[in-house]
């Protein structure tokens, strides 16, 4: 028999609520400290014990509760963040739909303090389980105090689905750290205790501070070091914050923080950007380390498509896309190392040897990336057997950034001197990132090669591939395919790229529909190309144990000079490393 419609019930209805909003301590946390930020608080403490199960206490300094507003606080669907429909089209606040501490309250039992200014004594509110239990005047500090006990103790089973201590710790830990990297104006502080009486209590301190100090803290003084300042605007839109070069790279992509208008996001379309800006200078099977702040207007991305609040949708997608993929883009292609650090000048700045960072021993120095060659540079195609090089004059006033070479080590590396000491060059990297840029100057510049099939390839898709296909058939002949609709499921592909023309169209055409459907652009014909000019450019380029002469050598380092991110092959490897004087004399005890 169907079952009729019925009107669920409080209760139930406060089961789902928390299902949305309290997925584990760490989400109650957020919103907590969410709210703090709300209120203005310019200091924020956190407690925990037992993981946040047995205990979360949050305690700030900001505008405080009216004693008369306690009640609704802890009520559903009530806020002081927006009044009308209208305001969700513009939210400028952390918090705004009025569900997290009514959420909260309906799986734990709460116990709400707060005085506002305006006030002589602070108000306390206690409830278990959406049931008010107690209510009184107490004294307290302007601000909001908020303690949360027995987490789940009414729906046991739901504890059963949180991990060990260790990693709900962890989690809170994280989550703490990203909100204190979108406000350096506020001070932190964690202690979280173990149920272990062996364990010593975990603690954390941020005080307010400078953007490099707050990073040192949450993520380390070596990111500090071995990142770059990034600050562009455009047409309204404003990226800045630090990115760690392409060396500093990690196995794991757990030190991306990503904000828009000071909110912590998960975003497609601003992951994509970002590893399209990296993929041809990082290491493959790497990710990047970034701090970037997005700042937009309000009415130009939506912050409420989600309960968590994690995800946004932006109004002009492709805009903020192409603007984030551009400014990384520059940031990295200039990265080099100056005074101990790293920085990236303006792309007009001419490149200027420096003395090299130390980093222990030898004092690698990070590889440094060289401004474009000017249009109608190099000549040499990859298919040459042997390189147009010519002599290099020695006796110019000035020595060139790289240097002059000295001598060739094994037929693999190239030794020269310059300015701040020594230059150790992988010939083949070298080479490799050279023959790469410019064959990718030759693609930009005669565009996509197509070749006919001799037989058109039917490829079944969905309707929706298909509607698609046919609205970006220009977009796809740019790319390299031509493609015709067959039917109400069904694409015939006539002419396709002729670098990928032994590659699995079917497959790329559908992801490069997948691509169009989701960020209103694609990369990944442009990728695959990009693939296959690395593959040409690798099997191009000098190989290993193959004796150059000195005037050779000099001029692949004049080559390098005028070639953008000289500093990494295609592969994300180092081409060379910088020696400085004072780590070569320290090595042989000079001056000691």
């Amino acid at each position: 028999m169907t079952r009729r419609i019925a009107q669920l019930s409080a209760y139930v209805a406060d089961q789902i609520a928390a299902g949305e909003v309290v997925e584990r301590p760490a989400s109650i946390v957020k919103e907590l400290v969410e709210n703090a930020l709300d209120a203005g608080a310019t200091q924020i403490d956190v407690r925990t014990e037992g993981s946040g199960v047995d205990l979360i206490w949050v305690a700030d300094n900001g505008h405080g509760i009216h004693a008369d507003d306690m009640v609704l606080a802890l009520s559903r669907h009530a806020t002081s963040k927006i009044a009308a429909a209208d305001d969700l089209l513009g939210v400028a606040s952390l918090g705004f739909r009025g569900e997290a501490l009514a959420s909260v309250a309906s799986v734990a039992r709460v116990r709400l303090s707060s005085r506002t200014a305006a006030d002589a004594l602070g108000h306390q509110l206690e409830v278990h389980a959406s049931r008010t239990v107690s209510q009184r005047p107490i004294a307290h500090n302007e601000g909001t105090t908020v303690e949360v006990r027995d987490l789940f103790f009414n729906t046991p089973a739901r504890r059963k689905f949180l991990k060990a201590e260790r990693t709900e710790n962890a989690q809170v830990d994280q989550i703490l750290r990203r909100l204190s990297l979108a406000h350096l104006e506020v001070g932190f502080a964690l202690r979280q205790s173990s149920t272990n009486a062996q364990r010593g209590p975990k603690t954390l301190n941020l005080a307010a501070g400078s953007l490099a100090t707050r990073l040192g803290s949450v993520l380390s003084r070596e990111f500090v070091e071995q990142s770059v300042e990034i600050d562009e605007q455009r047409g309204g839109l404003r990226l800045h914050g630090r990115v760690g070069s392409p060396q500093y790279h990690r196995r794991l992509a757990d030190q991306q923080y990503f904000y828009v208008n000071g909110r912590a996001i998960r975003d497609k379309v601003v992951g994509h950007a970002i590893r399209q800006a990296y993929q041809d200078v990082m290491f493959h099977g790497r990710h990047a380390v970034y701090v970037l702040y997005l700042e937009l207007p309000p009415e130009q991305v939506d912050v409420n498509v989600h309960p968590t609040k994690h995800e946004v949708r932006f109004r002009e997608a492709r805009s903020v896309h192409d603007f984030i993929f551009a400014s990384l883009h520059r940031a990295l292609r200039d990265i080099r190392p100056a005074d101990g650090g790293l920085h990236a000048p303006p792309p007009t700045a001419a490149f200027a040897a420096q003395p090299s960072p130390t980093q222990g021993g030898l004092g690698l120095a990070t590889p440094q990336p060289i401004p474009a060659a000017a249009p109608g540079g190099l000549a040499q195609v990859v298919s040459e057997a042997r390189p147009d090089w010519t002599t290099e004059a020695p006796g110019e006033a000035e020595v060139p950034p790289l240097g002059y070479a000295l001598a060739q080590l094994h037929g693999v590396y190239i030794l020269a001197q310059n300015q701040a000491g020594l230059v150790l060059v992988d010939m083949h990297a070298a080479h490799e990132r050279i023959t790469y840029e410019k064959l990718k100057q030759e693609y930009a510049a005669t565009g996509i090669a197509r070749q006919r099939l001799l037989v058109p390839l039917a490829v079944d898709v969905t309707a929706g591939e298909a509607q698609l296909a046919e609205d970006c058939a220009a977009a796809l002949a740019a790319a390299g395919l031509v493609v015709e609709r067959l039917g109400e499921q069904a694409l015939s592909v006539r002419e396709v790229p002729v670098l990928l023309a032994r590659k699995d169209i079917a497959a790329l055409l559908r992801d490069f529909l997948a691509d169009l459907a989701e960020f209103g652009t694609s990369a990944e014909i442009a990728e695959r190309q990009l693939e296959v000019l690395g593959t040409l450019a690798c099997h191009g380029s000098v190989r290993a144990n193959r004796a150059l002469s000195i005037t050779e050598m000099n001029q692949l380092l004049r080559q390098m000079e005028t070639t953008e991110n000289a500093g990494l092959c295609n592969h994300g490897r180092p081409t060379y490393f910088q020696y400085s004087m004072d780590a070569l004399d320290k090595l042989f005890y000079r001056g000691q």
